[in-house]
């Protein structure tokens, strides 16, 4: 059951690396254009693309700001292996977007993965607030994914 009572505000450094770790793959893309950049072309879903962003910064400060006092430690070895798993998938969809390949299946990877991966964690640390942020962010990117790429 969600109460805000359970929470407490406190800085946990592994949210905080896992979020770094997975935007690496988007700093690089930022500073190297790969081959084949379709996802530098204009976005046609702007109001998704805005809303997404806003959930992905309440995710982010969700995770690494607010913890859930009831929640057990350390996190079960099946949402760590899952959570590892979608980043290395994750990571593979760079790969082969760097290596020009930029199908439907690539784009749902560089859209699902990471945000599968930030709802995993979220609801292995039982933060409903970072659970929540991460599905509208996930709504929002597979929209952006979708309507800009796939359709």
């Amino acid at each position: 059951m969600f109460t805000i009572k359970n929470y407490k505000m406190g800085f946990d450094l592994w949210e905080l690396l896992l979020f770094l770790f997975i935007m690496l793959p988007n700093f690089l893309w930022f500073a190297l254009p790969a081959p084949n950049d379709v996802l530098r072309v204009s976005s046609v879903t702007p109001a998704a693309d805005q809303i997404g962003q806003v959930f992905q910064v309440l995710m982010a400060a969700a995770l690494c700001v607010l913890r859930n006092t009831s929640r057990k430690q350390p996190m079960k070895a099946s949402y760590k292996a899952a959570v590892v798993l979608l980043v290395l998938l994750y990571f593979g969809g760079w790969l082969l977007y760097y290596a020009g390949i930029t199908n439907a299946a690539v784009i749902l990877i560089l859209c699902l993965a990471p945000c599968m991966a930030f709802l995993l964690f979220s609801l292995a640390r039982k933060n409903a607030v970072a659970l929540l942020a991460a599905g509208g962010f996930l709504l929002c990117h597979l929209t952006y994914g979708v309507i800009n790429f796939i359709r």
